[in-house]
């Protein structure tokens, strides 16, 4: 893999002279304060401006600031007029545009595309406070304030637009966010590099329309231009997989198909979501371009990993750890989620089809020194209000995924596997969890620290190959209840989800039961399953809902499958193709749950006991055959008749909370009876 600059060894711009400031200006009163005439950069964010790593505009603000750039920030403005975006006058080199922490759709919007009434990411979590598209209107509205400034587009939401993509809210195939936002460039993924050489070349007086070179970023030209020297490969018919092509894959640019082709026919689209998902690896990915009719759409390969140096400096930037002053006494939901929690990794190399991570971060795992994790840990107890003694997770994407990698770094910048862990684990892929035990012990013997816990994404495939992990986890780390994600327990469906087999699962339950009982403690799994999912069918449905009665699993609430921009589930949904292989006449299909009636019945299938919907159940039992899983014995599903005290009612509109798989995040409560292995299972607390 090739190597990048030191994030942190450029010059620094002359305005470092002027010092850090508390926190970042969101007016001119405080620039004033800062001894400032004007900001070089204006980030611009559809959320409240929290000053911590975890947020990522405030992140990519600190780490400018470090580089010597004086840095605004306007957070949640009204996008109705171009006004809110002067507040802190032109910056001298560009505005930085995103969405927030979360895409704005999937922010307001439940999976049945029902409004949310708050948002976690606003003071008081108060909704409405951002725009459908928020990248796209903001845009529009800095280019209407300021028409010479250059526009930046970055954060998730662009990301996952960054070329032609289904929206599912609309019901159609978009155009990239970059063509329809005229906006100067767009960087995706993980875009501190990326960030601090454009702003660096600006500085410089290196005009914007010459900065094409960058990896990480996408920008626009005319259809067919390419630079000399370049190679183009013809990608855009199905059966196209240039993987072998005797080209040097540096110079190398692979047509996909037009927006328009992918537009008219799912087949094209589904083509052009497995080639951009192939070209992911940075040791190997060649740039991609795609046309918008006279205009060619040119993405550059993915980033180079940050390394583990460059990883502390980032998370050991001068934050406040708190909401904007300016906020008062408001409550930020997402901010208390994670105060007391410390990122100690990036990236998922699951490769989950539903899942926006790997599209974002990428699948090489960065991730902490102990050192750096340690001291930050420090820092919460030292300096954040209200700490008690307790880390509420150590963790970030996947909670056991630190400091795992390739064994050879030659196969790993090989690699065009879409998943490292699906079907199976890969041969070539260390799963030693010790560097991540010993991170565990250390954190917990930090004075002042009574516990720690772990609360992001267990990936329990990989846990059961370190039994060792599994018993320093059950025995210290689990606060009574762990939430795992087996999402199915059907072959079909979990092969389009690129999960593991339903009997992973069950290994690792039969090391959490056993590692629980010898730490005499009594503890629950809290498995989550999804609804609807591309490839699931309503038998695949009714298998799952027996699994669930026969282990006395009762879901409290259930997520339906949202398909987000980009995902490989998403061009299934859409197309009804499988990109997962190869996409040719005579490939395999999709089925695909679309209607409202049959998204209702999945989610009644795994709400098995709620009387409001056996009625539902009944009749779908009855058409599919099943009649003799009606009744009132223990061998079936549901009652014959209803309570009286339980008539159906109309369903209610889910409304979801956000996880790491970019869907929804829901409590599963068990039933309160012993199980065959003598665990008692209870509702949580």
């Amino acid at each position: 893999m090739d190597t990048a600059p030191d994030l942190f060894g450029y010059r620094k711009h002359w305005a470092h002279k002027l010092g850090t400031a508390s926190e970042l200006p969101m007016s001119r009163e405080e620039m004033d304060l800062l001894g400032w005439d004007r900001c070089d950069i204006v980030i611009v964010t559809g959320d409240a401006y929290v000053d911590h790593a975890s947020f990522g505009m405030a992140l990519m603000g600190r780490l400018l600031e470090a580089q010597g750039f004086r840095v605004g920030l306007i957070a949640q403005p009204d996008w109705t007029s171009a006004e809110a975006f002067t507040v802190l006058g032109p910056p001298a080199l560009c505005f930085g545009i995103g969405a927030g922490n979360m895409d704005s759709m999937v922010n307001r919007y439940t999976a049945d595309c029902c409004p949310r009434s708050d948002d976690a990411y606003s003071p008081d979590a108060t909704g409405g406070r951002r725009p459908d598209r928020s990248v796209l209107v903001y845009a529009q509205r800095a280019r209407e304030a300021y028409k010479d400034v250059p526009i930046l587009l970055g954060g998730i939401e662009a990301s996952l637009r960054r070329l032609a993509h289904y929206d599912y809210w609309s019901d159609r195939v978009r155009r990239s966010v970059l063509i329809d936002s005229k906006a100067d460039l767009l960087l995706y993924g993980n875009a501190e590099r990326a960030i601090c050489e454009i702003a660096h070349r600006l500085a410089r007086g290196e005009p914007i329309q010459q900065i094409r070179d960058v990896r990480g970023t996408a920008f626009v030209t005319r259809r067919g231009e390419r630079p000399a020297g370049w190679s183009e490969i013809d990608a855009s018919v199905p059966d196209a997989e240039p993987a072998r092509r005797p080209l040097e894959r540096a110079r190398t640019v692979l047509r996909l198909p037009a927006f328009e082709q992918v537009r008219a026919d799912p087949m094209l689209y589904a083509q052009a979501a497995r080639l951009l998902h192939l070209e992911t690896n940075p040791g190997n990915a060649r740039a991609l371009v795609q046309a918008h009719g006279e205009r060619d759409l040119w993405l550059n390969p993915p980033p180079i990993p940050l390394t583990t140096a460059e990883m502390d400096r980032i998370y050991e930037l001068p934050f406040a750890r708190r909401p904007h002053s300016s906020y008062g006494d408001a409550r930020i939901p997402a901010w208390e989620m994670i105060r007391f929690s410390v990122t100690i990794m990036r990236g998922c190399f699951g490769g989950c089809s539903f899942c926006s991570i790997t599209e974002h971060e990428g699948r090489i795992i960065q991730s902490r020194s102990e050192r750096s994790v340690l001291a930050e840990i420090a820092d919460i107890r030292d300096r954040t209000p209200g700490f008690t003694g307790t880390i509420s997770d150590l963790g970030g994407p996947s909670a056991n995924m630190y400091r795992l990698a390739c064994r050879d770094p030659v196969i790993e910048s090989a690699c065009r596997r879409l998943s490292c862990v699906s079907p199976e684990v890969c041969k070539n892929l260390s799963t030693d969890h010790s560097a991540l035990i010993q991170l565990y012990r250390k954190a917990r013997a930090v004075p002042g620290v009574k516990r720690v816990l772990i609360a992001s994404g267990l990936r329990y495939d990989l846990a059961v190959h370190s039994p060792a992990y599994v018993r320093e986890l059950v025995t210290h780390h689990v606060g009574g209840y762990l939430k795992i994600a087996p999402e199915h327990t059907e072959p079909g469906p979990l092969d389009k989800m690129l999960k593991p087999s339903i009997d992973s699962f069950e290994r690792f339950r039969q090391l959490f039961e056993q590692f629980s009982r010898e730490a005499g403690k009594e503890q629950y799994l809290i498995p989550y399953f999804i609804a609807a999912h591309p490839g699931t069918s309503d038998q695949d449905m009714l298998n799952l809902a027996l699994w669930l009665k026969r282990n006395r699993f009762r879901p409290d609430q259930v997520q339906g499958f949202l398909p987000t921009p980009m995902a490989l589930a998403t061009a299934m949904y859409h197309s009804g193709w499988n990109p997962l292989r190869p996409v040719r006449a005579g490939a395999e299909r999709v089925s695909v749950v679309r209607g409202q009636r049959q998204r209702r019945l999945h989610k009644a299938f795994l709400r098995w006991h709620d009387p409001s919907n056996w009625p539902l159940l009944r009749a779908a039992l009855r058409r599919m055959g099943r009649a003799d899983l009606i009744g009132n014995g223990k061998r079936h599903l549901v009652p014959s008749a209803q309570p009286a005290a339980a008539a159906p009612r109309p369903p209610a509109a889910t409304h979801a909370a956000r996880t790491t798989h970019a869907g929804v995040d829901k409590p599963m409560r068990p039933r309160q009876r012993r199980t065959a292995r003598g665990a008692r299972r209870r509702p949580p607390g």
